[in-house]
């Protein structure tokens, strides 16, 4: 019996569903608000809990969230108990082992990558999966496991990759990371854990620099990669364009999805396709059906409005963002809605959000979201909107504000509840 402390948790919510599949079981607790990750728990049949020292038994095994710390009265009745505890990466660890794992890792892409990376493995070979938007499915025959491994506290070194894919290095997560050089070591670190090989983004600053002693192979559309895109078209339904490994032609392919960031997690799990021997035309056909991850660049269409959720947290993402919506709508107005996760992450990268925010003809700026304790000053997102070309402020009860806005694209961009806005926007524009 495993029990999850945090079962809703985005990774968390995965590994459970992956346990149940493998023939476990598995229950666990959480907060009682509802969240998009427990839906797939319920299909199963999962029970959830609400928190309570008294949900925790004998002969438990107990999984741990990393949210959540030891004087947490569940994970304290456990070591009462003298129960088996493992950390969410632990746990995952070991399931690392069982399966030749393709560990995806990355600064920005993990999350969208790892879903296609499952959607055309599993489709052609048959892959387990765990995806960091709350989503995992597993069977012991599937002899691949595709696997989103997050850098954040090094919880990615304890994976054990047959593939380690890079699909960038930024500095973020400055909560825990000192620099930049901090945030290469922890990469080399997990690049020098795969089994068969390590597969990056080429055409990143810093991959190029990383000292790995495993073979190495680049992507990207700079001509010194290994495995390059060329005769590249970014249009209005997609982009398509044809891939040379090492000078020889792979295959076209064309992709529903838009920016060269998309183009580029494209990349990664072609080249593994490439190494895996997988038929070209195999590939493409299933590139050509994917539909994206939850939570990355999700549209719904109200009139001339079109709303698009995403995961946008870090200045770059917030720019390939409103790039891609740029390239999918040329004709309509790109209006930007930010909420930042932390303090630390709005100071250290206030220039690069206003930078990133202009690229949008509107932009609006919500309080920083705090849900964990910080040792720097409070960030007032002002400093952010007064910097803008055409900026303002917004929080959950100014809905209407954005109700000015006609043959536009609004983008909600947050790693947190920025859906509470958004809802009520909808619900706005479908009684106007």
């Amino acid at each position: 019996m495993y029990y999850f402390i945090g079962i809703k948790g985005t990774g968390m919510a995965a590994l459970a569903q992956i346990m149940f599949d493998l023939g476990y079981n598995v229950l666990g607790s959480d907060k009682e608000d509802h969240f998009f990750t427990e839906i797939p728990l319920i299909e199963r049949g999962i029970t959830i809990y609400p928190f309570s020292a008294n949900n925790i038994k004998e002969g438990m095994t107990i999984v741990q969230g990393n949210a959540f710390r030891d004087d947490h009265e569940e994970v304290v009745r456990a070591k009462e108990l003298g129960l088996k505890i493992y950390s969410y990466q632990e746990m995952v660890g070991k399931l690392t082992k069982k399966f030749k794992t393709i560990g995806i890792s990355g600064c920005h892409g993990k999350t969208t990558t790892t879903s296609m990376m499952a959607h055309v493995m599993n489709n052609i070979r048959g892959s387990n999966y765990l995806i960091g938007d709350g989503t995992g499915y597993a069977t012991k025959e599937n002899e691949y496991f595709a696997l989103e491994a997050c850098e954040y506290k090094r919880h990615f070194l304890a994976y054990n990759p047959y593939y380690a894919i890079i699909t960038n290095i930024e500095l973020d997560h400055i909560d825990y990371y000192k620099d930049i050089d901090d945030v290469i070591l922890a990469y080399e670190q997990y690049a020098n854990k795969a089994e068969k090989m390590v597969i990056a983004c080429g055409d990143d600053p810093y991959t190029h620099s990383l000292n790995v002693d495993k073979p190495i192979f680049f992507y990207g559309l700079d001509d010194d990669n290994d495995i390059i895109a060329k005769d590249v078209e970014f249009g209005d339904d997609g982009t398509s364009f044809d891939v040379f490994v090492e000078g020889n032609y792979y295959g076209h392919f064309d992709l529903p999805l838009y920016g060269k960031h998309m183009l580029l997690n494209s990349l990664a799990v072609i080249s593994v396709c490439y190494y895996e021997r997988i038929d070209a035309k195999e590939v493409s056909k299933y590139l050509k059906t994917f539909q994206g991850a939850k939570r990355r660049f999700k549209e719904k269409v109200i009139g001339d409005i079109v709303t698009i959720d995403d995961y946008a947290h870090h200045p770059t993402e917030v720019k390939v963002t409103i790039k891609g919506a740029r390239q999918k709508y040329p004709d309509k107005e790109i209006v930007a809605v930010l909420l930042i996760h932390t303090w630390s992450r709005a100071a250290k990268f206030k220039q690069e959000f206003v930078d990133a925010l202009n690229l949008a003809d509107k932009a609006y700026v919500m309080d920083v979201y705090v849900d964990r304790k910080e040792d720097v000053e409070p960030f007032d997102a002002h400093e952010i909107i007064k910097l803008l070309d055409n900026g303002e402020y917004i929080n959950n009860d100014m809905a209407d504000k954005l109700l000015v806005h006609k043959n536009a694209v609004i983008l909600f961009m947050s790693s947190k509840e920025i859906y509470v806005l958004q809802k009520a926007y909808e619900e706005k524009l479908k009684n106007l």
